[in-house]
């Protein structure tokens, strides 16, 4: 799993927890005992700065997989044949490699 699926994959299941702890603060706003009310206001401030810590968190990842792209880019134009041939010698590898099964 290359390095930007595993960020992906991170994103997503930060989402997920963040998405669940809000649904159990919905679901226990009727419990009025002063822990629970406790327990909430400080689950409540800490999502909040999950929340914005993501919400950075994706820009810079965002970011980095743009520079990537244009890396990439920069580097097929400059050298285009070399690439060609990297480009076929694995399309032929990968050929291979699904062949044998």
């Amino acid at each position: 799993m290359s390095e930007t699926a595993t960020k992906d994959k991170l994103v997503a299941d930060v989402k997920e927890v963040i998405t669940d702890a809000e649904q159990l603060l919905r679901e226990t706003a009727t419990d009025l005992s002063g822990k629970a009310r406790d327990a909430r206001q400080k689950l409540s401030l800490q999502l909040d700065t999950a929340k914005g810590r993501l919400k950075e968190w994706e820009g810079v990842v965002r970011e980095k997989a743009v520079e990537g792209a244009k890396e990439t880019d920069r580097v097929i134009r400059e050298h285009p044949y070399e690439s060609i041939g990297v480009a076929f010698g694995l399309g032929i590898l990968i050929g291979i490699l699904l062949n044998r099964k």
